[in-house]
Parts: C-alpha cells; structure tokens; sequence
C-alpha cells in the first residue's frame, strides 16, 4: 500500500519558481499530498497548488508573467503600498514598499480561493511575528493575506496585519517549515530552495539582494539546527545557487535546471512511498 505524503516549500524569493518541477513530479506519479506547508515563496506555490492548480498550471502562469516585463512593472505599480505623496510624509522607503495584499491580488491565479476553508489540500502557512520574535502558523481565514504575510520581505513588502499581530517574512522564524508536518503523513517531504554555498562569487549585490541573501544566511542557520532535533524523510535541493532570489524573469531558465533532476526526484520518492 502507498504510504500518504506531505511536503514542505520553503522560501527563497525567486528560487521558489523551483518548487513547480517538484509538484510535477508528483502530478505525474499521481501523488497528492496530505497536507502542504510553505513559507515566503513557498507559501505562495503551495497555495496555488493547495487550491487546485497542477503543477503545469502554475508552471503556465508563472512563465506568462515572466516573459511579460512590461505586465510585471505595471502590476507592480498597482501594488504600491505608498503613493509619490508619501515621499515627503513617509520617505522613499514607504513610496517604493509593496502591499503584500495588493500583490497577491494582481500577481496570484485569479483561480484561487479566497479562504483557507475552500482549499482542496489542508495549508500551513508561515509568518513571523515581529514584536513576539517567535513564527505564527496560519491556517484559516483570508488566504492571500497569510500568503502576504509570509512573503512580507524587510524593506520591500509591506508588513501585515493579522489578529493584532504585525507579521512579517516567514523565513525569519521557519524558512523550511518540514517540522509542522511530521504527525501528518507518514512521509514527510521538504524542497529546500535556498541553494548550496558559493565560493567563487564576488559580485556585489545591489542593497535589496544584501537584505535578501542575509536572510537566507539566516534562514540556513535556523534549518541546519532544525535538521539536528529531527529531519524529514527527504529533502530536496534544487539546483538554483546561481540565481538571485529577485530573478523573477529568470523563471524559464530556473524550471530548465530543474528539469535535470525530475528523474531522481522521483525515483527516489517511489523508494520511499512504496517501502514496506
């Protein structure tokens, strides 16, 4: 008998369009997840495919918007958080900032739902709490304002919201969030899109990719002690070190790499699903 699976996306701006070839790969065993957990990037994928979209339809969405620059700028534009006013009230900051709810709106598949409740696959996702220093787990209720809560990136999402909590990127807290999952399915799965150290890079990043590379920094920190108290069954790191994580227009380039390592992937989840 197949054992039933669950699987955990974690967050990495960009690197996330990563976590689509994973999703095919179970479309096509015909695999369907007993629950999903995503943080930032992940949060956002797993929602789209919690709601009912394959992972081919979100493949398809996201390649649309990649190849459409001027469509991303104006979406974008709409996004704002602040308007040029704010330049002299609030500084250049809260005029360039996006409304993580207004981004969801004009960037997430109009397909999907409004709510947790109207989900198809059972959805944690992940937000730091940024007075109580401590990750907030969201399950139910407005679906994009948790999806924007925990993509709410420092200095370029606007922070949100929720239950007299200011949330804020959930990578600060959990950015591999494999550990909500372990009384859920009997394996637990976990895409790890943070990507392998580099040694031979010296580019200097512009001040927005500083942010999110030391975020990430962090983020490996917070996982590789997770990984002492207990790992998933699997984990699964796509090969996307080189790319930014603001790459967004990268996207076809990112799911080529992936493409690589679909066989292994999925060879290595029938191992562990049809083990007796």
């Amino acid at each position: 008998m197949t054992k039933s699976l669950a699987i955990a996306l974690g967050g990495g701006g960009a690197r996330g369009i990563a976590h689509i070839a994973v999703l095919e790969v179970l479309d096509e065993m015909g695999v369907r997840p007993t629950a999903i957990a995503g943080t930032s990037a992940g949060a956002m994928i797993g929602a789209a495919y919690a709601g009912g979209m394959s992972g081919r339809d979100i493949r398809r969405h996201v390649i649309a918007l990649a190849h459409n620059r001027s469509e991303v700028l104006r979406r974008l534009v709409a996004a704002r958080a602040g308007s040029f006013a704010s330049l002299f009230s609030g500084g250049f900051g809260s005029a360039a900032q996006v409304d993580g709810e207004k981004f969801c709106e004009h960037f997430l598949p109009a397909a999907m739902p409004d709510d947790f409740s109207a989900l198809q696959i059972p959805l944690l996702v992940i937000a730091s709490d940024l007075y109580r220093r401590r990750q907030v787990v969201l399950s139910s209720g407005s679906l994009r304002r948790a999806v924007a809560a925990s993509m709410a990136l420092p200095t370029l999402v606007r922070p949100i919201v929720i239950d007299d909590k200011v949330l804020v990127d959930g990578g600060a807290t959990n950015p591999l969030p494999f550990d909500h999952l372990r009384d859920r399915a009997d394996v637990v799965v976990a895409v790890d899109i943070s990507g392998e150290p580099n040694d031979t890079r010296r580019d200097i990043p512009t001040p927005w990719e500083a942010i999110l590379a030391t975020i990430l920094v962090m983020g490996q920190a917070i996982t590789t002690e997770k990984l002492k108290h207990g790992a998933p069954d699997l984990i699964i790191r796509p090969n996307v070190g080189l790319f930014r994580t603001l790459d967004f227009f990268q996207a076809s380039a990112i799911l080529r790499v992936c493409e690589s390592g679909k066989a292994e992937i999925r060879q290595r989840l029938t191992a562990l699903l049809e083990a007796s």
